[in-house]
């Protein structure tokens, strides 16, 4: 939920300072960021009670996923630039990541 709401707030600010073109790359990786972190958790936490190499296994795989997002926003900003701008596209991902990414690690504790 926390994603959501950071994602159209973003998408908003987006808006505002570079126009509306730029809030699509903004809503489209925050989006992506949301869904990636929720997959990340979701493959953690049932490692959590396992032995640490297990853990460690599954938060590879967590990490994995992240970054397969920035994998996937450089592809969608070198195919076109117009539609994914660069700052704004990087700045939804990274903009979402991150708070959803610190919020998701006080919860697992």
């Amino acid at each position: 939920m926390l994603g959501v709401g950071l994602t159209a707030t973003l998408t908003v600010a987006a808006a505002f300072v570079w126009g509306g073109a730029a809030s699509a790359g903004v809503l489209a990786f925050g989006l992506l960021a949301t869904a990636l972190q929720a997959a990340a958790g979701a493959v953690v936490r049932p490692a959590l009670d396992k032995p640490f190499p297990e853990l460690m296994k599954r938060w590879g795989l967590g990490i994995a996923l992240r970054l397969a997002g920035v994998v996937v926003l450089a592809v969608a900003i070198s195919f076109d630039r117009e539609l994914f701008r660069p700052l704004p596209s990087a700045l939804g991902y990274i903009g979402v990541l991150f708070p959803v990414m610190l919020v998701e690690t006080r919860r697992l504790r």
